[in-house]
């Protein structure tokens, strides 16, 4: 029996090595390779979508959506800050008092940077903390800064581990290539996904701002570009079918902007007749 034992630890070594050489020739970045950096992101932004949902229905009493993007159940915000901080709180892992530390900082740059991109790129906020207390720029606060460190720790000692354990059961019972076709194939379905709702904000901000009268501090380029938007035939008929108001409010039904005295409207209000959620409890 017990040679037996013997050989079955030694057959699972001799895997273990050959596993490891094959993973060798991948690039890594901290000692994670790129594939399974991929599959953090398309993992933890389908959970966030998850939890954002059960959040919404906790808080508002609604089922509505809390996508990044106009198709697929993904939040990228929990992708993209989940990769940041696996990555960056390898720095932190001396103690769990380090552990929240880096997940308050990192989380907090993270969300900042999000937003600010949101707004400067796409004339968007996603969010706003404004009267929230110990917030900065309305980007964020202290409240969810505390979440965020909460959460680092979370992710490190728990959840990560778990993930992990799941793409290597999946890594098993599926061939490395057919797995990396996955991933690649989903990587590039939220790249064009991403394009098309950067296109489809800022048609959306612009026709908002320009049809409602809203006066903003960079009127003349919303006018300039709503002018250019609606004299194309090909572009208006796109908008018309694809990117109209009930589909942009349908999918980011907590839509703001920002006028030129700095107050914050939000975009489902100035549409009443929509419907912005798919359920509404009571």
């Amino acid at each position: 029996m017990e040679e037996v034992l013997e050989k079955v630890e030694e057959q699972k070594e001799v895997e273990t090595k050959v596993s490891e050489k094959k993973e060798k020739k991948y690039f890594r970045i901290l000692g994670i390779t790129l594939w399974r950096l991929f599959a953090y992101f398309i993992i933890y932004s389908v959970i966030g979508f998850v939890v954002e949902t059960i959040f919404c229905m906790a808080k508002y009493g609604t089922i509505e959506s809390r996508q990044s993007f106009l198709y697929g159940p993904f939040c990228a915000i929990y992708g993209v800050g989940a990769i940041i901080m696996i990555l960056s709180l390898q720095y932190f892992k001396k103690s769990y008092n380090t552990l929240f530390i880096g997940g308050f900082i990192v989380g907090s740059i993270t969300e900042y940077l999000v937003s600010w991109i949101g707004e400067m790129i796409l004339h968007v906020k996603w969010w706003d903390y404004s009267n929230a207390p110990l917030n900065i720029n309305g980007r964020v606060c202290l409240l969810y800064s505390i979440f965020w460190g909460f959460l680092g720790l979370y992710l490190m000692i728990s959840l990560n581990p778990k993930v992990d354990r799941f793409i290597n059961f999946i890594k098993e019972k599926i061939s490395i290539k057919v797995l990396q076709t996955f991933v690649t194939i989903c990587i590039l379905f939220m790249l064009l996904d991403c394009v098309a709702t950067a296109f489809g904000l800022s048609y959306f901000t612009i026709r908002t701002i320009k049809e409602n009268n809203i006066e903003v501090k960079n009127q003349e380029y919303i006018d300039n570009a709503y002018e250019k938007i609606y004299n194309n035939e090909w572009k208006v008929k796109l908008i018309d079918q694809f990117l109209n108001n009930e589909k942009m409010l349908k999918t980011f039904p907590r839509l703001t902007v920002k006028d030129v005295n700095g107050n914050i409207i939000y975009v489902r209000e100035l549409y009443p007749e929509i419907q912005t959620y798919y359920y509404k409890f009571g």
